[in-house]
């Protein structure tokens, strides 16, 4: 996933579990979007995943507690443009 996730991306907060290293428990809320700041190429020390995302809560968080949000698309919509009308001259 880190090849497909960039800084700017939104995630989804899927294991809101403890911290698998420490036991601790995480300030991440489970369902809750994030922005990712930064991705950092670390293997993370469980072995699940090959980054670690910055998602500005704490310090950075194993990949594997995220899925990347698709991205809005967008449709050209066409408008209607009124041009100003040409005023006639009266004498």
């Amino acid at each position: 996933m880190s090849d497909a996730v960039g800084p700017g991306d939104l995630v989804l907060c899927v294991n809101a579990a403890p911290n698998h290293v420490t036991g601790e428990p995480v300030p991440l809320i489970a369902g809750e979007t994030y922005r990712v700041a930064a991705v950092m190429d670390f293997a993370c020390p469980c072995g699940r995943s090959d980054a670690l995302l910055d998602v500005g809560v704490d310090f950075a968080w194993c990949q594997s507690r995220f899925r990347l949000m698709p991205k809005p698309r967008f449709e050209a919509k066409t408008q209607r443009v009124s041009a100003p009308r040409e005023k006639q001259k009266v004498r």
